[in-house]
């Protein structure tokens, strides 16, 4: 079974779909990690953000693993652990440059639908159930709104030792909206048979019990047309 979660910046998606995951015993993808792994690469050898074949010349070979901790999962790029790397300002505030990127997005595409060929599997991103997996039986669509996906991110930054105002936050939400909404390729949208989730008022264990609900739903329709 594949299950596409899709949404805005901050709207909570990475962590229900990995609670989701752990709940079904699923496989966990967060391909965001992916787009912030490839940008910090970038950043990191000063490559312009806009010179596509440059920055694939170095990500056909660059490999990115996730494992699992107990302090959550790891992302490690080139075998180095850059878990805490891809949240800081600068990858978050370049990303949508980066993944934007036709050839970029292709790459990570088939990465993505490798790893869900021959898994059971939970994917959360922005093109996950239009681009990625078209055909996953369980569609969600997370939303929220900008103050309350500020204060989330906020949370999670002091957490993390990355110190932003709220403020602040709430103009790199707003914006990377904006970026991840317009751009040519693969652009944030709902799929067509999407569920929404506003998840502005719902408490994290409220969201994750309303898409296990999708999935034996789902599984009981299965199960009814063989």
């Amino acid at each position: 079974m594949q299950i596409a979660i899709d949404g805005p910046a901050g709207s909570g998606k990475s962590t229900i779909a990995k609670l989701v995951a752990t709940k079904l015993g699923f496989i966990y993808c967060d391909t965001g990690a992916m787009y912030r792994t490839a940008t910090v690469m970038a950043l990191r050898k000063n490559l312009p953000l806009d010179d596509e074949a440059a920055i694939m010349d170095q990500l056909k070979d660059l490999t990115i693993t996730f494992k699992p901790s107990a302090e959550g999962q790891l992302v490690f790029m080139d075998g180095e652990d850059v878990t805490l790397a891809i949240r800081e300002p600068d990858a978050t505030n370049n990303v949508s440059q980066v993944s934007a990127l036709p050839q970029v997005r292709e790459n990570m595409v088939a990465r993505q639908r490798e790893i869900a060929a021959n898994n059971d599997i939970v994917m959360d991103g922005r093109d996950i159930g239009t681009t990625v997996l078209p055909n996953a039986e369980v569609k969600v669509f997370m939303v929220a709104s900008v103050a309350t996906r500020a204060q989330r991110r906020h949370k999670e930054n002091v957490e993390k030792g990355i110190m932003t105002s709220v403020a602040d936050l709430e103009k790199e939400i707003a914006e990377r909206d904006r970026k991840d909404s317009s751009r040519a390729v693969s652009p944030l949208r709902k799929a067509a048979d999407a569920v929404e989730i506003d998840s502005s008022n719902m408490t994290i264990d409220e969201e994750v019990a309303e898409i296990l609900t999708l999935v034996k739903t789902r599984r009981g329709a299965n199960e009814t047309g063989r």
